[in-house]
């Protein structure tokens, strides 16, 4: 397909460098860049009283940029978010909280015994000589709030906690983020050690902190009052499946694309704080947007009951699951259960050659399986129901399996493929793929989940 007809057919021009990888080496450049002038901040200042006492405020700057990529990371950029996607970002943002963890609890223990071996001291003597002062004091606030965090975020204290309990704990963390600002800004020490310092400072913290801002608090305040979502219909699509038109103002001025992804809120049904990601179940038309949900908790378990015309608030469209990420001009679409949502609306979008491999226990249980056989006739589409139970059977049911996988798609090396379903399928169909050598730039998945 030429890159004129991709333009005619609303998919961008593919270029040399696919958007994922691009946006990863530009964040990571970036990343690695301030290492390099805060190393220069740090090798520049006035050396410190002790070599303890300097490896503390080393760690502290290394801290503080640290501090500020977990906000960028959540802040949702939306060039950022297109192109790596949520997950991804949200994972990342999980691996940094770790080093995070032991920066918080290193910096304070190196300053406190710098401080003891430089005046002859204990560390306790010292920890009561600083807490008296002021940023001082409100850099221990910050790190004591990090380290309950960190501890409640140990898999088996998570799951005993409340969703109430755990977005309580991230608010706290937000209020860790100003104290630990106001201490750094207001500490007599490298990070204020010259003008280039400080104003280097000043602008990294102000930039992750309007990012932070305006993509999670100003960008969904205004896309809300400028499109005034409602709920225009309610279908259920099974016993347990549910799908929900929302209709609006200026949809054609939302840039919402197939495969992506919203938060939705629907005001009035349910706690205000109760908000699930659910995928477009249908290609953005201008005119109204679908979600389709399966009934797996109280919030989506709810979603048949709620009112037509019932006010929605909805962050995004988020994810980078669409066709931006393309490399090759045919496609290799796999869902498994509910997991089809977004594959549905991919299909809908996607030219070129289309295989969609549909895993589901029955055709019963195969939801939208009507929209999607009369979808793959009329883009002359292949669509492939794969039923029964894993592992059942001989040879066992294992549709997945690399050769399985090469078997249905001969040409599977010479497609993208985009994969949704269960972490247990997504997993063995990602497995088989390595084994199977298509290239990581040809794979797409995405796991939804709520960034903190």
């Amino acid at each position: 397909m030429t890159a004129a007809n991709e333009r005619l057919h609303g998919v961008p021009a593919r270029t040399a460098l696919p958007p994922g990888i691009l946006a990863r080496l530009v964040l990571w450049t970036v990343v690695g860049v301030n290492v390099l002038i805060v190393e220069t901040v740090f090798l520049t200042a006035e050396p410190a009283k002790n070599a303890i006492l300097g490896f503390g405020k080393w760690l502290g700057l290394h801290l503080a940029l640290i501090m500020i990529l977990q906000l960028i990371l959540v802040a949702r950029l939306p060039w950022l978010d297109r192109r790596i996607g949520m997950d991804r970002l949200t994972s990342w943002h999980r691996w940094t909280g770790f080093t995070l963890f032991w920066l918080v609890l290193l910096h304070p223990t190196f300053i406190l015994l710098g401080y003891a071996s430089e005046y002859n001291s204990t560390p306790l003597t010292e920890f009561n000589n600083l807490k008296g002062q002021m940023p001082v004091l409100l850099g221990m606030l910050a790190a004591g709030i990090v380290l309950v965090a960190a501890g409640l975020s140990v898999r088996a204290a998570r799951r005993r906690l409340s969703y109430e309990a755990w977005h309580a704990v991230h608010v706290c963390l937000y209020v860790a983020v100003v104290f630990g600002l106001i201490h750094q800004l207001t500490e007599v020490s490298t990070f204020t050690s010259s003008a280039f310092a400080r104003a280097y400072w000043w602008g990294l913290w102000a930039f992750a902190l309007v990012s932070l801002v305006v993509g999670r608090m100003v960008m969904p305040l205004w896309r809300n009052a400028r499109h005034q979502f409602r709920v225009a219909a309610v279908v259920p699509e099974a016993d347990n499946v549910v799908s929900v038109h929302v209709t609006g103002r200026n949809l054609d001025k939302l840039p919402a694309r197939a495969g992506q992804f919203m938060i939705w809120r629907f005001l009035g049904h349910g706690h205000w704080w109760e908000a699930n990601p659910f995928s477009l179940s249908a290609a953005p038309d201008g005119r109204s947007l679908r979600l389709t949900a399966k009934a797996v908790g109280s919030g989506s378990a709810r979603l048949r009951d709620i009112p037509v015309g019932t006010r929605v608030f909805a962050e995004g469209p988020y994810g980078a699951f669409t066709s931006l990420s393309r490399v090759r001009d045919s496609t290799l679409l796999i869902a498994g259960g509910v997991g089809i949502t977004p594959i549905r609306a991919l299909l809908e979008e996607l030219t070129g050659p289309v295989v969609v491999l549909y895993r589901a226990h029955t055709t019963k249980d195969a939801v939208l399986l009507g929209e999607l056989q009369n979808l793959a006739r009329s883009r002359g589409a292949q669509l492939h129901v794969l039923t029964g139970r894993t592992g059942a059977g001989n040879p066992p049911n294992n549709p997945f399996e690399p050769q399985n996988l090469a078997a249905m798609v001969p040409d599977i090396l010479d497609r993208d493929v985009y994969v949704c379903g269960p972490a247990a399928m997504t997993n063995a169909v990602l497995r088989s793929l390595r084994s199977l050598r298509v290239p990581s730039s040809q794979v797409h998945s995405e796991r939804f989940s709520l960034a903190s």
